[in-house]
């Protein structure tokens, strides 16, 4: 059994936390949130008023933040857990944040004589809460072996990208994929019913040939096709798109560091600008096809 500290019980968190626990492991957590700590609570999950504080009784710690502003404040200064961890301590920073902020946290761990890994997740609400997330894992290969029981219990697909900030490097291109490809299926079946093709039958048709994805398979934007998408729940996001807003603005600035051009990841991130802007928070079929000029009632 291993003494795990968890920072970040959300959406994502908790359910990773909770299979830590199921699994025999010794919990202790963190949240800003007040219901995020409660609920943490009911399950079992000791919690503690500032992530320093947990420090005293875990060998590891895991975390999963909203951005790369949050990873700083928690990880550096004279009063972050680097500063204040036993030397030797195991990280696992499980957020999705810009490489630079990753690298530069990497250092500073192996300054402090800690081990650390990134490991940003796929796979969103359903992949926590079932442990089968896909882990993108950047680090020494000695950090990642550590790491790699604890992962196991999280997730099903457990990948070493390489060094330092390389799991989230991986993540940014794969979501940047992610949020083309939605894109391109909002506009192949707005255009479809403007032809004249019934939805279900345009799916089973590009479903089998050259069109096919990932995201059309199992995040449809047309409801009554795919059982797993959004658009059968009213399109309540177990991704929202402003998390994947968050992720292209992430792509960009990679590109931008690394001279790289990405012109459609330029102009996916755009849309998600005008679309999370509109107020909407999810991958809203109709919303998106309104913003790229077709109509989903036609």
């Amino acid at each position: 059994m291993a003494q795990i500290g968890f920072i970040g019980l959300g959406n994502m968190g908790l359910p990773m936390a909770r299979n830590l626990l199921k699994d025999g492991h010794d919990i202790t957590g963190f949240d800003v949130v007040a219901a995020a700590q409660e609920a943490a609570r009911s399950d079992g999950i000791a919690v503690v008023a500032a992530p320093t504080d947990m420090l005293g009784g875990v060998e590891t710690v895991v975390t999963m933040l909203p951005a790369g502003e949050h990873v700083r404040s928690v990880y550096l200064g004279d009063e972050g857990l680097l500063a204040k961890a036993a030397p030797g301590t195991l990280f696992l920073d499980c957020s999705t944040i810009d490489v630079a902020t990753s690298r530069e946290v990497h250092a500073e761990a192996v300054d402090k004589g800690h081990a650390m890994i990134d490991a940003p997740v796929s796979g969103g609400v359903a992949g926590a809460e079932g442990g089968t997330l896909t882990f993108m894992v950047g680090g020494p290969k000695e950090a990642f072996a550590r790491a790699k029981p604890l992962l196991e219990i999280m997730g099903r697909n457990i990948v070493h990208a390489g060094g330092a900030g390389n799991g989230q490097a991986a993540k940014i291109c794969n979501n940047m994929i992610l949020g083309i490809s939605m894109i391109a299926i909002s506009e192949a079946f707005a255009l479809g019913q403007k032809l004249g093709l019934d939805p279900k039958v345009f799916f089973d048709i590009s479903s089998a040939a050259s069109g096919s994805c990932w995201a059309m398979l199992n995040h449809n934007p047309v409801p009554g096709i795919v059982e797993t998408s959004a658009a059968n729940r009213n399109y309540q996001p177990g991704f929202a798109a402003a998390m994947m807003h968050k992720d292209l603005k992430l792509s960009q600035a990679a590109a931008s560091h690394a001279g790289a051009a990405t012109p459609l990841g330029a102009e996916a991130a755009a849309l998600y600008t005008l679309f999370v802007n509109a107020g909407n928070g999810n991958l809203d079929y109709s919303a998106i096809i309104k913003m790229i000029g077709g109509s989903a009632a036609d």
